[in-house]
């Protein structure tokens, strides 16, 4: 791309034809606003504001990263999750705004006030930091396998201001002993060979936080598996999964005799996400 005209608008237009698919506008102007510091607002209200010649060419080699497929939240280091900003590298998978579903849901859960609540491989701490956002009154934990991921939530969760302990464990085995009220995962759903993997952002995302075996589903059966061991009486179990993996995941979640379970979908009416909960005399 070339920085020669350095009007916003004359910019934000070449870098729109160059990036394409499905927001191209959209992605421009958030990098142009992160170069800048100016709102996306004052690129319409005054649109022949010109940038200097170090803005523009900052501008040009972002919208070249760009056009060469990487991730917005890798290149702005940041994303948007639930009300909170949250800090992005490529060591973690980018929130998804469908993994609010699961958020909501978790919100209207017959919880206690003061909620024992674990979220098993939390990458940048998205749904620990959005539930602490929205219930002070929770106890939250976190845990991941990846060194970095860990040191990631725990960042964020000082930048927030928000109490969440985070731990490098791979799943439960290396948890203190506890019993949760509730425990919430987005663990890696999608096959091996999926060939989805060599497209868009997830060509950049770590394959430790996509990938689970043959048919995707290895995590999630040792999760559901354990789970029940970890759970208080009438503790809730919440996966999210692949849009094709409902019916598959319920039987994980019947065959750990887990009660109540049902798949719920997201913003796009996609099966993503099953719940259920543990029996109040199972033990």
């Amino acid at each position: 791309m070339s920085d020669a005209r350095l009007s916003c608008e004359a910019l934000l237009k070449e870098a729109a034809e160059l990036i394409g698919g499905d927001t191209p506008r959209l992605d421009a102007e958030l990098l142009l606003s992160y170069v800048t510091g100016w709102s996306r607002t004052s690129f319409r209200a005054w649109p022949e504001r010109d940038l200097n010649a170090g803005q523009a060419a900052r501008f040009c080699r972002l919208v070249d990263r760009r056009c060469e497929g990487h991730p917005i939240a890798h290149l702005l280091g940041e994303q948007e999750f639930w009300s909170l900003t949250l800090k992005v590298t490529p060591s973690t998978l980018i929130p998804r705004p469908d993994t609010e579903c699961l958020v909501e849901v978790a919100l209207t859960l017959e919880l206690p006030p003061n909620a024992n609540v674990l979220d098993l491989g939390t990458g940048t701490g998205a749904i620990a930091l959005a539930l602490a956002s929205e219930r002070p009154g929770w106890q939250i934990s976190a845990s991941d396998a990846v060194p970095e991921a860990v040191d990631l939530a725990t960042e964020n969760a000082t930048i927030q201001g928000l109490p969440v302990m985070v731990r490098q464990s791979n799943w439960f085995a290396e948890l203190p002993p506890g019993s949760f009220d509730l425990i919430v995962s987005n663990p890696p759903y999608i096959a091996d060979s999926d060939h989805h993997l060599g497209q868009g952002d997830v060509r950049f995302e770590p394959s430790s936080a996509l990938t689970a075996g043959k048919d995707g589903l290895d995590d999630i059966r040792r999760i559901t598996a354990e789970a029940p061991t970890w759970l208080s009486p009438g503790g809730w179990l919440m996966l999210e999964h692949g849009y094709e993996q409902g019916a598959a995941v319920q039987r994980l979640f019947t065959e750990a005799r887990l009660t109540g379970v049902e798949t719920r979908q997201d913003y796009g009416r996609r099966d993503r996400f099953t719940i259920g909960r543990k029996h109040h005399a199972q033990r």
